[in-house]
């Protein structure tokens, strides 16, 4: 029965490999932002030369699409190990659970963005994914809530200490994703 019901051959090696793009793309931002002299955690409003948005921006992507591309790698292939299809009802649920919230803090954070409103990017990030996980736990393993849970939270705090939403970003999707993988990984071989 939960084979059926619940997206079983997502891999903690997803997890892993997300988290180690993630600490590579906050590093690379760090290092822009230094580039630029541009004290991030200063915590007031910067207003950045087009330039830096463009690096960031594209830092951003880039470390969007290899999560992503490292996700779909190792789930496809602890999927073909199980034997299980990939797509499924199970899949298509918990796609379409994540979805909404994922979509609408996109959009959300390419609107504060657009206002420069740089500082509350980081904690939109993390708020808004904690509330997909949560959203999506409930067709995948139960674990995931509690990562959605850990991203909420620090998506709180990285909204209250303004200086240091890049640093809490850091922690929820790179070092968050790979506790979180190793663990999944060692309970659902």
């Amino acid at each position: 029965m939960e084979r059926s019901s619940t997206f079983i051959s997502l891999s903690g090696l997803s997890g892993v490999g997300a988290g180690l793009v993630a600490l590579v793309g906050c590093l690379l931002t760090f290092y822009i932002l230094g580039e630029h002299q541009i004290d991030y955690f200063d915590g007031k409003p910067n207003y950045y030369f087009y330039q830096v948005i463009m690096q960031l921006a594209g830092v951003a992507s880039a470390t969007l699409i290899l999560a992503i591309a490292s996700g779909i790698y190792f789930t496809v292939q602890k999927s073909k190990k199980l034997g299980f299809p990939l797509w499924s009802s199970a899949t298509r649920n918990t796609v379409n659970a994540a979805s909404v919230p994922l979509v609408i803090g996109g959009l959300f954070c390419i609107i504060v963005t657009w206002h420069q409103l740089f500082y509350l990017v980081a904690p939109c990030m993390l708020i808004f994914y904690g509330l997909a996980l949560v959203s999506a736990s409930k067709y995948t393993h139960k674990d995931i809530y509690y990562l959605g849970v850990f991203e909420l939270v620090l998506g709180i705090f990285a909204a209250i200490f303004v200086g240091y939403g890049l640093v809490f970003w850091g922690i929820g999707f790179g070092i968050l994703h790979i506790i979180y993988g190793i663990l999944i990984h060692q309970k659902y071989k």
